[in-house]
């Protein structure tokens, strides 16, 4: 046995754990023993100095998703013969689990994609080859610069991700990476895999024929899957190529300062969770692609805008789609896991009930007055086949039986009668035994070793009849046997183990019905998706009032009483107050605003970035009117944080992500910055952010609201056409200040950030010294005209002047 194990152990790598089938237990040995064990919590044991672990088997699951989320890859081996005296069970590796290619459903999170990634580098082109082995999803790209890759691979996030052993220093230190053999990388090679795998001669009806270092990439993940995993593809069935001049950019700083699908404070104050009102585990994946990828195609998102608008003027067809699409289930992962051997009775049941509600759903978008594209099929045949096959609750463990409805297969249902009546005449067979030998407690019972035997105490064994023959002799009693018992136990135990295999071969007979419908189920799934989110997205504009916005290719964007589509959804200590912003090339591109801290400038100008981008997914928006000139990229740079893991300070992170989109945004970017420059010297800080306005408005030209404390810009309106100034409006009462959260013209005048700091909680003496020193500060701080003459350090508060060059009586001492 130990011989068979070292073999399987050494056709693995050395890093994947071997559970080896014993009995009722998954067993690791040697070193796998020692890594998986503090892992699972379990003993340590050993036998003949060989370190050992084990699991109930009934319970794997549960210690397997432990491993993979601790990072390990799992190679499952199983027994496939019965154990025989005298001869080996014979076993063989059936899955290799990594963290990439979970399909079990345990394992995932059914809200979001899990994807297993590869990249290679090729001249000077960065392939990306992505897949979702639990839906089937293949996606490839190509990017020309580091920065791209990055920015894609944070919207992915993927679980896995392999890069070349030859690569590794180029491409330095990714998130869950793993190096893998370079020969698998080597483009001719990756090409020919894929073109077997897919049964074509070239790549060209993929659109990637000539994304040479993406089918690089691609090749080496369907050669680790289906080498090294040893996972079935089948139901990877076609490949896709992700075109970035199709979809807006979003590096990942602006995703994550936008909050657009994780957030410190949960899920519920992110846009995904504003807007993903999806029936469907589907449809909720799909929401969080359209908003990682939103499109740039003019033509599609009309048409999802127009789909909206025919579920909003018929409610009714909108709230019955909805109920529809409440019924249906995972198709995707469902139709995947099916394919791939892995799926039991109840994915068979599941999938009965999700087509099921296929024909309503199909009724109720036949009503409307815009129809939408979709392949959506119902498959009334399967559905019969499927509903009259199955039993009403089939077990989780296909090998329980149970699995196929009585009436289905004759020969079955005289198998389960010949088992019943076995069982019967042998319950009856002990009453009469009791009776014709006088023993009361006389009992026929059975076990896995012996089958059916007569148990018998020792007390009466005078009693016991010269017919029996003596099976096992026990402490207490003796167990007999019968030739009719005997007979009688063949035949039941016969029927039961040969019922099992017949639904074992009715169900895969069934799954194979299934697979060869494989394609259309998930065209069908993807269809379903989409009307989900669309469904989804035209509820979220009922209840908050959204509006269509006017698409068009200018550079303007002009919003009516725009909101913020999160804050609007959670904010409950005050009403939100809607806000106007209008972009025009002519005399505002660059706006610059101002105001206290706590106003509510970086929400106003996140909120104009959600409501560009929600726009350009195909949601309706929060405002009253909208017109959104299309947008290459989105940029969004605020707040401050570090990266001390790669020794980067707050002041360079913030110069790394304001180059970032000084060097990649375009005429037709939208660029949302805050408070720049604010990590170093006021001087510095002002005359970097002056330069950075400038270049934004001189040499790019683009959309760009610029958030800022220093109230030197503002004179920038004075030299530039195209510079406006606005302010985040507030009031003074009685040395407090009230916020009005509405956005007005004009410059602000003060800052205000003693009055925050006051509301912040600074004790009373704190803020009592502040403001003496401040007055001082504005005394003898030098003000000169400042008009057309570039950045002075004018109205800077609160480090104008040097406090060395102060008086130091008057400021630091007894006043």
């Amino acid at each position: 046995m130990m011989a068979q194990y070292q073999a399987m152990r050494r056709s693995l790598p050395a890093d994947v754990l071997l559970l080896y089938r014993l009995g009722d237990f998954y067993e690791m040995f040697f070193e796998d023993a020692k890594t998986a064990a503090p892992i699972l919590n379990v003993a340590l044991t050993k036998r003949n100095t060989v370190p050992m672990c084990g699991v109930p088997y009934h319970a794997a699951d549960n210690y397997i998703a432990r491993l993979v989320r601790a990072g390990k890859r799992v190679a499952i081996a199983e027994q496939t013969s019965e154990p025989k005296p005298g001869k080996i069970v014979e076993r063989e590796i059936t899955r290799i689990i990594s963290a990439g290619s979970v399909v079990e459903s345990h394992l995932l999170d059914d809200q979001r994609p899990n994807y297993l990634a590869a990249v290679f580098l090729l001249g000077k082109m960065r392939g990306l080859a992505c897949v979702d082995h639990s839906t089937g999803e293949f996606t490839v790209a190509e990017f020309a610069d580091q920065a791209q890759l990055d920015d894609e691979l944070a919207r992915l996030t993927p679980s896995e991700l392999l890069i070349s052993e030859e690569q590794l220093a180029v491409f330095g230190e990714l998130g869950a990476s793993q190096p893998y053999d370079g020969y698998a990388f080597l483009p001719d090679p990756a090409r020919q895999m894929l073109c077997d795998h897919f049964g074509v001669h070239s790549l060209h009806g993929f659109g990637c024929a000539d994304a040479h270092s993406a089918v690089a990439a691609a090749g080496a993940i369907l050669h680790y899957l289906v080498h090294q995993l040893r996972r079935p593809c089948d139901h990877m069935r076609t490949m896709r190529m992700r075109e970035n001049a199709r979809h807006v950019l979003i590096d990942a700083a602006s995703q994550r300062n936008l909050d657009l699908i994780d957030s410190r404070s949960g899920k519920k104050h992110t846009l995904l969770g504003a807007l993903d009102r999806a029936k469907t585990p589907m449809g909720a994946r799909l929401l969080r692609d359209w908003i990682l990828h939103p499109l740039r195609d003019r033509d599609a998102l009309g048409a999802r805008h127009d789909f909206i608008s025919g579920l909003l003027e018929q409610p009714f067809i909108l709230s019955k789609c909805r109920e529809s699409l409440q019924g249906i289930r995972d198709i995707e992962r469902t139709v995947s896991r099916l394919s791939q051997g892995a799926g039991n009775a109840r994915d068979l049941q599941a999938l009965a009930i999700s087509l099921g509600h296929i024909p309503a759903l199909q009724d109720d978008l036949a009503c409307l007055s815009v129809p939408y594209a979709s392949e959506i099929q119902p498959f009334p045949d399967l559905v019969e086949l499927l509903e009259t096959a199955l039993a009403e609750e089939p077990p989780a463990i296909l090998r329980d039986g149970g699995i196929i409805r009585d009436g289905y297969a004759p020969e079955l249902d005289e198998l389960r009668s010949l088992s019943r009546d076995g069982k019967s005449w042998i319950a009856k067979l002990q009453e009469d035994e009791r009776k014709r030998t006088g023993i009361d407690s006389l009992k026929v019972k059975f076990n896995n070793v012996f089958g059916y035997f007569i148990e018998i105490t020792s007390s009466k064994l005078a009693k016991v009849p010269d017919d029996y023959t003596r099976k096992q002799t026990m402490a207490n009693c003796e167990r007999y046997i019968t030739p009719a018992l005997k007979e009688m136990e063949n035949k039941v135990l016969g029927a039961e183990e040969r019922a099992k295999q017949l639904e074992m071969e009715l169900f895969l007979q069934l799954r194979q019905q299934v697979c060869t419908r494989l394609v259309p189920l998930q065209q069908t799934a993807a269809g379903i998706a989409e009307i989900d989110v669309l469904c989804g997205l035209a509820e979220t504009a009922q209840i908050h009032s959204h509006v269509r916005p006017v698409l068009d290719d200018s550079r303007g964007l002009l919003i009516t009483n725009g909101r913020h589509p999160v804050l609007e959804q959670t904010l409950v200590e005050e009403k939100f107050v809607p806000n106007d912003t209008a972009f025009d090339p002519a005399d505002s591109l660059l706006q610059i605003l101002t105001g206290p801290n706590m106003a509510g400038k970086s929400t106003y100008i996140r909120q104009v970035a959600l409501v560009t981008l929600m726009a350009q997914i195909g949601a309706f928006v929060p405002a009253e009117n909208a017109t959104i000139g299309m947008v290459d990229r989105i940029f969004c740079r605020v707040g401050a944080s570090d990266d001390l893991s790669r020794g980067q300070s707050t002041f360079m992170v913030e110069m790394n992500e304001t180059a970032l989109i000084l060097n990649h945004a375009t005429d037709k970017s939208l660029v949302i910055l805050d408070e720049i420059g604010r990590g170093t010297a006021t001087f510095d800080g002002l005359s970097i952010a002056w330069a950075v306005a400038e270049h934004l408005h001189d040499v790019i030209g683009c959309r760009t609201l610029f958030a800022t404390h220093y109230h030197e810009l503002t004179d920038l309106a004075n030299t530039r056409p195209a510079v406006a100034n606005f302010n985040v409006a507030v009031r003074e009462w009685n040395d407090e200040i009230i916020f009005l959260r509405k956005i007005l013209p004009g410059a602000a005048d003060k800052s205000y950030g003693i009055q925050v700091a006051r509301l912040a909680g600074l004790p009373k003496p704190i803020i009592e010294r502040a403001k003496s020193i401040l007055s001082h500060l504005e005394l003898h701080s030098a003000k000169p005209d400042a008009k057309k003459q570039g950045p002075k350090a004018k109205n800077t508060r609160q480090d104008a002047m040097p406090l060395a060059n102060a008086p130091q009586l008057d400021l630091f001492g007894d006043m």
